[in-house]
């Protein structure tokens, strides 16, 4: 509360001299007032400041026409709503009202131009007013600085409309930019002199600007960046910021463990999600890390993003799925869901990176999707036998699960084509895991999942499980059993040359009562 006095000492602002700043000072003007007793009271958000008219009509054109429309001649009070700032923005106006020594700097400016825009303090009322002051400190120190530009974007929130309305929040986003981009133009050379190291002092050494950007607020960094697109700011500078500010704003975001849910989440941390996926979906692949967009993923799931946001983390997952670990797939279900895991978004995630390959791959792979016309085994060959891999442990991590439905299972299971897997081992234990935790599966159901395995593409040691395996269904052994009698008569054949049948008991003792159980060697049909 400000109140006015006969004394000197007890002027209503604070008089502390701060250097190399621009001050406002008239002790003339302040001598003259100190010795007046206040005649209008003014009222700021429940806070009253006992002034005096005269240096207020002087220079706030709003005050000179609340007075001169009040129908009382003698006007004392005044309440003032709807101040940006509030009652310390306009404490700073009445300062400058009564020429009181303080200064302008990157904290204050914006509240100054916002009370001084509300106020109507122009050149109209009295030159070099606070507006004009303002904006040359603005236009001569602070958009010509980024770091100064960044202060005073961090302290224009909380001054909606006016701040914008006066230009200041798109001057201070464009400033940023400019001078972000200028910064890597000039730099090249230092850049050359720092990048002995790591990525990261590159970073230091040249990207500054990134950490401070995460202290904005959501809708002001994502104008940033946008500006920084346009004036060719580098992608990955772009990237190396979207995931320091996606870390700062949402904690533990890399850290997030399958049975992690943490707390609820509000609105705000869903538009923070929702802006960053956006601003994601126009980078290059390169600019973020797989692990990053999963850690997204896992945060717009747990803060209900709009599907289209999940989807298009997905995509960009789908686009490098073959770096992914599995702990990447491992994403706990939402707590409306009674399985442990999220197959559904993995099986979408798989469908794009097929997807992905297919695109890749058009007119290189042979029909059977092995080899290019040259012989060769494709890149995009090697990337889906690596997915194939990771989907035979991630189905093995998921097939304990109770509540896991039979069609998802196999719907994972037929996504993959027969190149993705030289071998069947990883598919037969994941098979064999959902089998011995679903006992309650129906006969047809049991074949139809084991319908999946291809017998011929089991190793030895597979094979031999699988033969002596009671949960398979009766055709499978069979199957599995005649696979390993052709492997067994095609190594006899190779090794001696003139054997042209297998003889008593070369499949192995228990191979053979296996055999002897299922009435014939035969492929028995399904």
């Amino acid at each position: 509360m400000g109140l006015a006095s006969d004394s000197p000492a007890s002027f209503p602002f604070s008089t502390a001299k701060l250097a190399a700043s621009p001050r406002f000072c008239n002790p003339i003007s302040r001598r003259i007032f100190s010795d007046v007793a206040g005649d209008l009271t003014v009222s700021v958000d429940g806070q009253s400041f006992l002034l005096h008219k005269f240096p207020l009509v002087s220079r706030c054109g709003r005050i000179r026409r609340m007075v001169a429309e009040s129908k009382d001649p003698d006007l004392s009070k005044l309440e003032l709503v709807n101040v940006p700032g509030g009652a310390l923005a306009f404490e700073l106006a009445a300062k400058f009202c009564y020429g009181s020594n303080f200064e302008i700097n990157t904290v204050n400016v914006a509240h100054l131009r916002c009370i001084a825009e509300y106020l109507e303090m122009t050149e109209e009322y009295q030159e070099e007013n606070l507006i004009v002051r303002t904006e040359t400190y603005l236009n001569e120190i602070v958009v010509k600085n980024l770091d100064k530009s960044l202060e005073v974007l961090c302290a224009c929130d909380g001054l909606d409309p006016t701040v914008e309305d006066v230009g200041l929040v798109d001057m201070c986003v464009d400033a940023i930019a400019i001078n972000a981009s200028k910064e890597q133009l000039v730099s090249g050379l230092a850049h050359l002199e720092c990048d002995v190291g790591s990525g990261k002092l590159r970073m230091h050494c040249q990207d500054w600007w990134v950490e401070d950007l995460s202290a904005l607020r959501i809708d002001y960094y994502q104008r940033v960046i946008v500006a920084m697109r346009r004036t060719g700011v580098r992608p990955e500078s772009i990237g190396t910021s979207i995931v320091h500010y996606a870390q700062t704003a949402l904690k533990g975001i890399e850290r997030r463990h399958v049975w992690d849910s943490g707390p609820l989440v509000g609105d705000n941390q869903r538009v923070i999600v929702e802006t960053l996926i956006d601003l994601l979906a126009t980078e290059k692949i390169t600019s973020v890390t797989l692990s990053f967009l999963f850690g997204m993923l896992r945060m717009a799931i747990e803060v209900d993003a709009g599907l289209d946001y999940r989807i298009e983390v997905e995509k960009r997952i789908g686009l490098q799925l073959e770096m992914a670990s599995l702990d990447d797939l491992l994403i706990p279900a939402t707590q409306t869901s009674d399985s442990m895991f999220d197959v559904d978004t993995v099986h979408r995630i798989l469908v794009n990176f097929l997807q992905r390959i297919e695109e890749d791959d058009s007119g290189n792979l042979s029909p059977c999707g092995y080899e290019s016309d040259d012989g060769l085994k494709s890149p995009s060959h090697s990337s889906v036998l690596k997915v194939g891999r990771l989907m035979d442990g991630y189905l093995a991590e998921i097939a304990p699960d109770p509540y896991l439905k039979l069609q998802k299972f196999m719907a994972l299971i037929e996504l993959l084509p027969d190149y993705a897997r030289i071998v069947d081992d990883g598919l037969y234990r994941a098979i064999d895991i959902y089998l011995k935790a679903h006992p309650s599966l129906t006969e047809s159901e049991c074949k139809k999942v084991c319908k999946l395995i291809d017998c011929q593409k089991l190793s030895q040691d597979a094979s031999s499980h699988a033969a002596q395996n009671d949960r398979l269904p009766i055709q499978t052994v069979v199957r599995v059993l005649y696979f390993e009698q052709l492997r067994l008569k095609s190594t006899v054949s190779s090794t001696t040359p003139h054997t042209t049948s297998l003889g008593g008991d070369g499949c192995g003792g228990s191979l053979s009562q296996r055999m002897m159980m299922t009435g014939g060697s035969g492929v028995a049909s399904s």
